[in-house]
């Protein structure tokens, strides 16, 4: 019998795949799925060894190889400016992005903006504002800055890498397999990139959701959505797409996908608290009652 829940994770490395799929399992249903459930396990493509578990899936894992410029100064270093980490980004994505690298040639200039939107919400969670009536996790300034900006560097060389980099088409294929093993209804659940990945799978692959969960995803931005095939849509065969962020993740920078996509009856956004360092971590989206209570009743409780 195939799953009755796929899921797509986002970026960073992560644990091997049974460790990954299980901590989701634990944060949605408290207990193994066993057979039930599937991870679309794209991680091996950009990082080759997994990371040692159990960890967290916060969406970041250590970077690979030496540590980079502006992350080596130590949180006791005052932290660069945001024209600087920008320009660092940029010097970054020259070296591992490059021809005949990992992911390929990727041109910084169709990112630019949601970058540079990405380094100013960083830098002001970091100083203690933050949207609305929610306040920023009790962290010393160092210790934020270095977690939202280093959420913002994996995020912007992972996007990368996707458009850019020639792993698309492979990560796409990933999910379509998890998709293709269900023998009946799915529910799916991406977070972060995963939630385009998802997207990109559904659409390319139609089979019967009743429900499509996004979680701390960057769907609704513009630069995102740009690069999506048009027109704009709810993937067919999904009944309803449930669209949940923080407001402080900063990948998230839009949080909403209605009504970008049609028909807008079919999707929904909430917001929820994901208490997590960066705001972004998959376990805190997936235990949030709005996550989860919708996904558990489908699913009979599993």
């Amino acid at each position: 019998m195939g799953p009755a829940i796929v899921y797509v994770h986002g970026i960073g490395n992560k644990p091997p795949e049974q460790q990954l799929k299980e901590q989701w399992d634990d944060a949605l249903f408290g207990r193994p799925l066993g057979g039930a459930s599937r991870m679309a396990y794209w991680a091996p493509l950009l990082h080759p060894e997994p990371l040692p578990g159990p960890v967290p899936d916060d969406g970041l894992g250590p970077p690979p190889g030496p540590p980079s410029p502006l992350e080596a100064a130590g949180p006791g270093a005052p932290p660069p400016a945001p024209e600087e980490f920008l320009a660092g980004l940029r010097a970054e994505a020259g070296g591992p992005f490059e021809a005949g690298g990992p992911a390929g040639a990727a041109p910084a200039g169709p990112f630019d903006a949601w970058q540079q939107d990405m380094t100013y919400a960083a830098e002001a969670l970091a100083a203690g504002e933050s949207p609305g009536a929610l306040e920023v996790l009790p962290l010393p300034r160092s210790a934020r800055t270095l977690v939202f900006r280093a959420l913002v560097r994996h995020a912007v060389r992972e996007v990368y890498a996707y458009f850019f980099g020639g792993l698309r088409d492979q990560i796409v294929k990933i999910a379509v397999h998890a998709l293709e093993e269900a023998d009946g209804p799915v529910v799916v659940v991406g977070h972060s990139l995963g939630s385009v990945v998802a997207y990109e799978a559904l659409r390319a692959h139609r089979c019967e959701v009743p429900l499509l969960v996004t979680v701390g995803s960057p769907l609704g931005i513009t630069e995102i959505r740009d690069r999506l095939a048009e027109p704009l849509v709810v993937p067919p065969g999904v009944a309803a797409w449930r669209n949940a962020c923080d407001l402080r993740d900063i990948v998230a920078l839009d949080s909403t996908v209605r009504p970008e996509y049609d028909p807008a009856d079919r999707t929904e956004d909430v917001l929820v608290v994901n208490d997590s360092a960066n705001h972004h971590g998959a376990a805190e989206y997936l235990r949030s009652p709005a996550v989860r209570d919708p996904v558990r009743t489908l699913l009979g409780g599993r």
